[in-house]
């Protein structure tokens, strides 16, 4: 076991050949699975455009999740505010803690979640990411007692859903220290100002009504087999596939483009997003998990299975269940 909780990110994937029906029942038995394992929570991210991802209507994800599971916490990581009106995610998120009381987290970032094209089709303002620190006070007013005159969230009102801040820079490690709320930061794909903003956060962090002390959640990528050379050879597999996610720019690539690449300053690009994924046996990854959070002063660790292959998805995150039983 980790000497940190552990949580789940699932991406909710529709692999090739497979429809988004099959993508969302695999979610399902994940959900499922990480239950009786142990897990403390599973959060699913709002993507849009994206035909490999299917959380863009992140709360109906959650609502069908939590209808058929009993325990585990679920929540966003996160719900993107400005693509929102406060009230709504405080509506939607206020009805699923009403269903499912004690078992829902609401994580809030300010990117748009998609490219330029789809933020035009979501009607979003491109400068609504300018008052994401005050939309974030009017939905947590909503969800306690509405600072809007006139305007009560039903449901939503009363419910106290927990609000964490998501990131990757300083900025989100500044909002959460002000508001006295959780962080999580998103160091399985974006790693280089983890040290800096953990350390901006629990310098500045100010105790709030839903928080007393700082709260530190971090992501890492996990591939975990039987044996290591297995572990291993999913890696390179990995590695791979986010060539030809990141790097084909709607080309098809031969292996042999893939390994030109590799070797270039995109393969370097590729490999620096992978700095923080545990690779190994079971036991060798729940080590480097315990060494990972100790380097993030992490409270919990939230891990995203990165193996391409969804059979070795589910082993690995077997092999580092907190209650295999």
């Amino acid at each position: 076991m980790t000497d940190v909780p552990l949580s789940i990110l699932d991406l909710a994937q529709v692999l090739p050949g497979e429809s988004v029906a099959d993508g969302l029942t695999a979610t399902v038995r994940l959900a499922q699975q990480a239950e009786s394992w142990g897990y403390r929570r599973i959060w699913y991210a709002e993507h849009h455009n994206m035909p490999g991802i299917a959380s863009s209507a992140t709360a109906v994800l959650i609502a069908h999740v939590a209808a058929n599971t009993s325990a585990i916490r679920l929540g966003a990581g996160g719900v993107m505010l400005p693509n929102h009106a406060p009230l709504v995610i405080a509506e939607q998120f206020g009805t699923l803690a009403e269903l499912h009381p004690g078992r829902i987290d609401l994580g809030l970032g300010r990117a748009p979640g998609t490219d330029q094209v789809t933020v035009r089709a979501l009607r979003r303002d491109p400068a609504a990411a300018d008052t994401f620190p005050a939309d974030v006070h009017e939905l947590q007013g909503f969800l306690n007692e509405s600072l809007v005159a006139g305007v009560s969230a039903t449901p939503g009102k009363g419910t106290r859903v927990p609000l964490f801040i998501l990131g990757s820079s300083l900025f989100g490690a500044q909002l959460a220290a002000a508001l006295g709320l959780p962080y999580a930061f998103a160091s399985h794909f974006a790693p280089d100002a983890l040290e800096v903003a953990v350390a901006t956060y629990r310098r500045d962090f100010r105790p709030s009504e839903q928080l007393e002390q700082p709260y530190v959640i971090a992501g890492a990528g996990v591939i975990a087999a039987d044996d290591e050379q297995e572990a291993r050879r999913l890696f390179e597999v990995t590695r791979r596939e986010r060539v030809r996610r990141f790097l084909a720019r709607g080309r098809e690539l031969s292996d042999d483009d893939v390994e030109l690449l590799l070797d270039g300053p995109g393969g370097a690009q590729v490999d620096h997003m992978l700095r923080y994924t545990g690779v190994g046996t079971g036991q060798q990854v729940v080590s480097w998990l315990n060494g990972f959070a100790r380097h993030a002063t992490a409270d919990e660790v939230i891990v995203v299975s990165s193996a391409a292959q969804r059979a070795a998805s589910v082993r690995t995150l077997e092999l580092l269940a907190p209650d295999p039983s």
